[in-house]
């Protein structure tokens, strides 16, 4: 199977979680980053050819998959490649996926010996079978395969793109930025095309001041019977991580073993880069209760229905309940935060609350002192 892939490293923000760093490098599930379940699929169906693409602050993205060794690629020609078309650029405006494929097109046309292209974004993510899909979007004979899931559309939250079947399959109606009602299949932004049918494609769009996937290549060439779309229905979970309600609600989901089994061991092992550390220390007063704690922790206080990163410090007395708390973060003695996301070597004082909602949790950005 001769396929490459592309990963768009800043699809879409989370809040204030992606304002230093794409949304590809933002931190899950206690040790990993959303990019680890992209390469980890691309990897598992043999896919050794993958650029990702990055308009801007992708150092912390670069730092974490490296030489790409813990999934088993090479950086450089023919292997992993980081591609950042706008650092060249002589404008900084994003029109859409189109325009940053155009200017990575020399990374497209590289290697004769590739067939087909599986295209991902970086905010949805989910344990798939690629080989599976591939094989079933050769199958098909389509041009374009779209990846979806159902049970996603509701009504009120909007979807990128939101495709209906009817009892046969077919598809009755495409809609982008839309807020579909229930019956709608959302889009997990991830496509299955032929190299030479993208590349084609992508010089007529651009050529015609056309920029956006979704509106100008899918439906617009759908609406003009110019394509046929194969419907790849996914029935695993998937998580939707583009706000920081949804960011923070998936985190937490993680704690229920059936969905974290799904997420990490569903088809494969998804991997991430190597960080060995020591084994989290239990205080002998802590109370530590329906949490994920990953390595290196020092818990001399109380902790709930929390996602806990390396190196965190829960200091005794403290309170934290319903959290997500990332690396090298310190909850200072007597604190008590509730619905709380703590970024990267965040500091909690001694005594300070803080409180947020379910659907409005607090967000304290990298290496802040509150």
């Amino acid at each position: 199977m001769n396929v490459m892939g592309i990963i768009f490293a800043n699809d879409g923000a989370i809040g204030g979680l992606t304002d230093k760093r794409t949304t590809a490098s933002v931190p899950f599930g206690g040790r990993y980053r959303q990019v680890d379940f992209h390469l980890s699929n691309m990897t598992a169906a043999g896919i050794r050819h993958i650029g990702i693409i990055s308009r801007h602050n992708y150092q912390s993205l670069m730092h974490h998959i490296g030489s790409g060794e813990e999934w088993g690629l090479e950086l450089g020609e023919g292997g992993l490649e980081f591609l950042t078309p706008y650092a060249m650029s002589t404008t900084d405006n994003y029109r859409g996926k189109l325009e940053t494929l155009y200017s990575a097109m020399d990374f497209l046309e590289f290697g004769p010996q590739d067939d087909y292209v599986v295209m991902t974004g970086s905010a949805i993510l989910c344990n798939l079978d690629m080989r599976r899909l591939v094989d079933a979007h050769i199958a098909s004979g389509k041009d374009i395969t779209v990846v979806t899931k159902a049970g996603i559309a509701n009504g009120v939250k909007q979807l990128d793109l939101a495709i209906k079947l009817d009892d046969k399959g077919q598809i009755t109606d495409i809609a982008v930025d839309y807020a579909a009602p229930a019956g709608y299949l959302a889009s997990m932004d991830v496509f299955v095309l032929s190299k030479a049918w993208l590349i084609t494609q992508v010089k007529e769009c651009i050529a015609h001041n056309l920029y956006h996937m979704d509106r100008d290549l899918v439906l617009g060439l759908w609406q003009k019977k110019a394509v046929s779309i194969n419907v790849y229905q996914f029935d695993g979970v998937a998580m939707y991580n583009e706000s920081v309600e949804d960011y923070f609600r998936n985190s937490l989901a993680l704690i229920d073993q059936d969905v974290r089994h799904d997420m990490f061991n569903g088809y494969h092992p998804i991997y991430t880069k190597v960080r060995d550390r020591v084994p989290s220390y239990y205080g002998e007063a802590c109370e530590i209760d329906n949490c994920i704690v990953a390595d290196g922790c020092m818990l001399d206080g109380a902790a709930k229905n929390s996602v806990l990163f390396r190196q965190v410090t829960i200091s005794e007395g403290a309170e934290v309940e319903n959290c997500v708390i990332m690396n090298d973060s310190v909850v200072g003695e007597g604190a008590q935060i509730k619905y709380v996301i703590l970024d990267k070597d965040v500091t909690v004082r001694p005594g300070a609350v803080l409180i947020g909602t379910p659907k409005n949790p607090i967000v304290i950005k990298r290496g802040e002192i509150v």
